[in-house]
């Protein structure tokens, strides 16, 4: 498994953020955004999905079809959390951050791993949950800020579940910000990043 990191040493940095790419993506690509941001003091930890895929189905089919990929994900994902845990930064300057297939698995991950992070943003993704079915979600995110932000024409998410997500991560205990961006396209935009930013600078002051 590859790991990449960018910005500040674990051990020098005031937070951390795992950042998780999208489908077809790679480590490299996602680092770019932390990149954009150009926020000082912040470790940014990205690794790389075995074949540029974290699962190899669609978020909406039945949620069997993408084991035991999707396990196997949030498993290294908690292994990362806790390598950064263990370099002196407590969770609650622990980020999470995707896009695409990335955003799916960050934002479903503070769902089933629900506490106080730094914070959860959710860039063009929605919760997997069940797939094509709904969950019960259980535990507090205890006010931890959650971004998801979408087009209204996104081909892979439609608003319908970006606005369930929100109200799933809600009823955990989220503040969650949600934006819909009118005929954007599956992509990233500088509001987004705008956004970001703040939340960052704001977690590191």
């Amino acid at each position: 498994m590859k790991i990449l990191s960018y910005g500040a040493p674990l051990n020098q940095a005031k937070a951390a953020m795992l950042m998780m790419h999208g489908r077809g993506a790679s480590a490299e690509d996602i680092l770019t955004l932390a990149e954009s941001l150009a926020v000082q003091d912040i470790a940014y930890i990205a690794p790389q999905a075995a074949n540029n895929v974290w699962y190899p189905y669609p978020y909406s089919e039945p949620v069997a079809k993408n084991e035991p990929h999707l396990s196997n994900t949030f498993a290294l994902m908690t292994q990362l959390i806790e390598q950064i845990q263990t370099a002196g930064i407590a969770t609650n300057k622990i980020m999470l951050l995707g896009f695409s297939q990335g955003a799916c698995l960050s934002l479903e991950y503070a769902a089933r791993h629900p506490q106080r992070y730094g914070a959860v943003f959710g860039l063009s993704g929605v919760l997997i949950e069940n797939g094509n079915v709904g969950r019960d979600y259980t535990g507090n995110l205890e006010q931890t800020s959650v971004f998801i932000g979408c087009s209204d024409v996104d081909s892979f998410f439609p608003v319908s579940r970006v606005h369930r997500a929100t109200e799933r991560l809600q009823a955990l205990g989220a503040n969650v910000t949600e934006r819909i961006y009118p005929g954007m396209g599956h992509t990233v935009n500088e509001d987004e990043l705008s956004f970001v930013r703040g939340v960052i600078q704001a977690l590191i002051k």
